[in-house]
């Protein structure tokens, strides 16, 4: 039993237990599952929940919970974050090849003969006390500039979204790993019963001129048992099927049609081990809770007016990332440790100069308005607030030299920030050169990200490890190294 992963040995320790004591599992499981049947109360988690691993958190966490605001398609790094004036004193001229070096890009501009420079789309202007600069277009993230921590050296290998959203969320840009979110789940447990570990909703731009597909295994469990995966919320009608009890079912019938048939399956989980029945079993009880849970969660009734005018007026728009970013906080405050807001709308091939304007009006402002209300409950200090994409983009312009219309994906260099959770508040991180094509201090990659995290909330990214196909696997694969520079 010694090569046994702790979950298994577990597992195969009640097996014995249950099956010589010929008990199954009924009456000792079903003991704990039935009775825990009470509403949580609004806008508070109770204090029980569901455990981790034994011997997590591997040390002290400063974030007790994450908030992933993801911005698919890769938000303009050059446009956005990381400003170079050479990049308006040379606009048109080609890119030195001194500079572009062997750069991995896209097949859409790796055959370009030219590569000209595009200025950037706004100005630039200082934010904060710290005077961080960053665009125009970005008042909101700007106004909450003292409270984060700007990464513009990010780098990935990733040239493509699927390839590039895979890479971050699981640690490979093939699929089939859990995603970040199912190994917090899988490693602390969650501090509700009433809501999932682990929940993700999705938005678009209004326009959905440049979305990109949401694909489930960004949120999968891999590997994994798959009660560790994501819950995705719906962005029309409920957010989960099923809220309601048909015609002429009341939540009593309910109640008992579900403790007879998690007898069934506890009986089956005795006799075969199978961690799918257990999955089974768990997800039949959330659901059941969620029925109570979720109407409440979505109800804004008891919200007060200046804290939905902060999130602006998409906030009463279901599906919008303002309101998303709303039901992220109710998540967070009612016990959900990992909330993954995605939104498509930043692949600007050919609408840049359209487009990146009104795809911040939409966005920026709601995670600026999230940072500031998890601060005001006192949650940002121990929430961990993460914003970026899959890369950046080009300095070049893509389309015809002389009239570009937009920027190619770029993974070489680009920009994210983070907030809470005992982040460097009010600093920049890493710089770039002159065209913001090469890091040039401080380089952060795919895996150096992943495994700070994961040291926030009390992870030691190299020991949470899963056996499958005969190796111990991890979130960062064999790579990775905390940032200390990106904390407090």
């Amino acid at each position: 039993m010694a090569d046994l992963h702790p979950e298994n040995i577990q597992r195969f320790t009640r097996r014995r237990l249950f099956g010589s004591a010929g008990l199954g599992i009924g009456s000792v499981a079903l003991a704990s599952l039935l009775n825990r049947d009470a509403p949580a109360a609004s806008g508070a988690a109770e204090a029980r929940g569901t455990p981790g691993l034994p011997g997590l958190p591997h040390h002290p966490p400063t974030a007790k919970r994450v908030v992933m605001l993801w911005q698919g398609g890769g938000p303009s790094h050059v446009d956005l974050f990381d400003p170079k004036p050479a990049l308006i004193s040379r606009g048109g001229e080609d890119i030195p090849e001194s500079v572009r070096g062997s750069t991995r890009l896209s097949t859409m501009s790796s055959g370009y003969a030219k590569w000209p420079v595009v200025a950037p789309i706004k100005g630039f202007r200082k934010y904060g006390k710290a005077g961080i600069e960053m665009s125009e277009m970005l008042p909101g993230i700007g106004s909450i500039a003292d409270e984060i921590c700007l990464v513009r050296s990010m780098h990935t290998e990733a040239v493509n979204h699927a390839p590039g959203v895979t890479f971050f969320m699981t640690g490979g840009q093939v699929p089939g790993r859990p995603s970040m979110g199912a190994w917090m789940s899988y490693g602390l447990g969650c501090d509700t019963e009433e809501l999932p570990a682990f929940v993700v909703m999705t938005s678009s731009d209004k326009e959905k001129s440049c979305g990109q597909l949401f694909f489930d295994h960004y949120w999968g469990s891999g590997f994994l048992p798959s009660r560790f995966q994501g819950v995705r919320f719906r962005n029309t009608g409920d957010p989960v099927p099923y809220l309601a009890n048909p015609a002429g079912v009341s939540r009593e019938s309910r109640r008992a049609l579900l403790d007879d048939i998690a007898a069934m399956n506890a009986a089956h989980l005795a006799d075969y081990g199978d961690p799918e029945i257990d999955t089974r079993i768990a997800q039949y009880e959330m659901a059941y809770r969620m029925q109570a849970s979720v109407p409440d969660l979505v109800d804004f009734s008891d919200e007060p007016k200046h804290v939905l005018d902060r999130y602006g007026a998409d906030v009463h728009v279901k599906g919008s990332f303002a309101y998303n970013c709303l039901i992220a906080r109710r998540l967070l405050e009612r016990g959900t440790r990992f909330v993954q807001l995605m939104h498509a709308g930043w692949d600007q091939h050919g609408n840049l100069f359209t487009q990146l304007e009104t795809q911040c009006r939409d966005t920026e402002g709601p995670s600026a308005a999230l940072v500031k209300d998890l601060k005001e409950r006192g949650l940002l200090s121990d929430t961990l607030v993460a914003w970026g994409g899959e890369f950046g983009r080009t300095p070049f312009g893509q389309g015809d030299p002389a009239n570009p219309k937009g920027r190619d994906h770029f993974g070489k260099a680009y920009s994210w920030w983070l907030a809470g959770g005992g982040v460097k508040a009010g600093h920049v991180y890493g710089s770039t050169d002159d065209y913001a094509w090469n890091i040039t201090s401080d380089p952060v990659h795919i895996h150096d990200m992943q495994a700070t995290i994961m040291h926030m909330v009390g992870i030691d990214h190299t020991k949470l490890t899963f056996r499958y196909q005969g190796r111990q696997f991890r979130l960062t694969d064999v790579h990775g190294h905390v940032v200390k520079g990106m904390l407090a």
